[in-house]
């Protein structure tokens, strides 16, 4: 093995592996990974760069947008991260763009702002549903149910105070860097994985 070339496990199947390569390699690769969450989110955004879809601003442009008008209204850096990130799955989920983005943010924020991500689409179709045939009052299903009618306000709000309004090509838009340092505080540490537990035993 030359210098150059990393040290790996020599399992074959997932059942034979032992707890030195876990804890000799696997783990200490998966922290050096997860160190670098905030720099491949940032780029994959990035990605939104210049894909206007036919909207009045491309879509980074609008998320920025989105997180400027949360972040001059007082939002804390949570719920900011989630209006930075609310579309970034707009690359790859062509259909179901808030999963992407819900699944991405997952561990690192509460339960109201996870489903204010992952639902967002459906509030913000009561903008648009109706022209493209689809009922815009489809948000409503979640005003009924006990288990969604507590984050029903919040996603209205979300919609109506941020996301709505981030189509203006002479709104103010910060830059990226005022984002990036909240993204990666948020991102330093998960609050809900199923690895959470063994992830602080590694930092202890």
């Amino acid at each position: 093995m030359n210098a150059t070339t990393p040290h790996r496990a020599n399992f074959t199947r997932m059942q034979d592996s032992t707890q030195a390569d876990w804890i000799g390699l696997i783990v200490p690769e998966a922290m050096k990974m997860a160190k670098s969450l905030p720099d491949r989110v940032l780029d994959h955004l990035k990605m939104l760069d210049g894909d206007f879809g036919g909207f009045p601003i491309d879509r980074y442009s609008h998320s920025l947008q989105t997180a400027t008008l949360a972040l001059k209204d007082g939002r804390d850096e949570e719920y900011v991260c989630c209006a930075l990130l609310h579309d970034i799955g707009d690359t790859l989920g062509s259909f179901n763009h808030p999963d992407i983005a819900a699944a991405i943010l997952k561990p690192f924020v509460s339960e109201a702002n996870l489903w204010m991500v992952q639902n967002h689409g459906i509030f913000q179709g009561y903008n648009f549903f109706h022209y493209i045939g689809l009922n815009r009052d489809m948000r409503d299903m979640f005003k009924d149910n006990p288990l969604t009618a507590q984050y029903y306000a919040q996603t209205e709000e979300f919609v109506a105070k941020y996301d709505n309004l981030a189509f203006d090509p002479n709104g103010e838009i910060y830059p990226i860097s005022t984002f990036e340092p909240m993204l990666r505080r948020l991102m330093a540490k998960p609050k809900n994985s199923v690895y959470k537990a063994a992830l602080d035993k590694q930092a202890a």
